[in-house]
């Protein structure tokens, strides 16, 4: 089997043909980072070959990290293993300093997330119950590829290593502030409650801002602790 082809050399396993193939089309970025590949039917009924020899294919790259199966949605290309360092870069926040150059930004995610069974038995609450919302800006030339990937599949720290932006540093606050009527209408809450504002800023190795973000979060439904050695 050869790239840009339909066609199978049975003289070797097909699968593996296969899984080369789908390979050398992430590198050539045919299959783009954070996107999806073909299904497996489209991909068998471009090659004319067996459904399950496919999965067998993308079974192995899977395995290797160069792809990821969702569950409902398809398989996404990750590009290798995604490493992340939670420690690193685990909330950045303050005010964005001021810049001769002009960038663009927009909202990336603006949405109610539910809590999940986990993190509702850890917070006490049900688990269908909104607990903070979050608001997420990006310069456009710092991730101008962000567009292609799924981010309802990839977290946006993925996101980034899929893309090659680097996070060197950054850093956040914590305020009191009380939400306005959309935001409360969002989160279930009242009117004018007071909620948790963080706000975070993340910066890329020549100190240019990459990300800027601000996340309210139910007071009721919430708190922040903090370990420390006695002196």
């Amino acid at each position: 089997m050869a790239d840009h082809t339909n066609t199978v050399d049975y003289r070797s396993p097909v699968y593996l043909q296969m899984r080369e193939l789908i390979r050398s089309r992430i590198a050539e970025g045919i299959y783009q980072p954070g996107g999806s590949i073909p299904s497996e039917n489209e991909l068998a009924a471009e090659f004319e070959i067996n459904r399950l020899t496919v999965r067998s294919a993308v079974d192995i790259l899977v395995k290797e990290g160069l792809l990821k199966r969702v569950q409902g949605k398809g398989v996404y290309v990750t590009g290798g293993k995604i490493e992340q360092d939670v420690g690193e870069l685990k909330g950045f926040t303050s005010t964005l300093q001021e810049s001769r150059r002009k960038s663009g930004k927009k909202i990336l995610a603006r949405k109610v997330r539910p809590a999940g069974i986990k993190y509702a038995s850890i917070f006490g609450i049900d688990p269908g119950e909104p607990v903070f919302l979050e608001e997420i800006y990006i310069p456009q030339a710092a991730a101008p590829r962000l567009d292609g990937v799924d981010l309802s599949v990839f977290s946006l720290r993925e996101a980034f290593q899929l893309l090659n932006v680097e996070l060197k540093s950054g850093f956040q606050t914590l305020d009191i502030t009380r939400i306005g009527t959309q935001e409360a209408r969002i989160l279930d809450t009242e009117d004018n409650r007071n909620v948790f504002l963080v706000r975070y800023t993340s910066t890329n190795s020549r100190d240019q801002v990459v990300e800027y973000g601000k996340c309210y979060i139910r007071g009721d439904k919430f708190s922040f602790k903090v370990d420390y050695d006695a002196p």
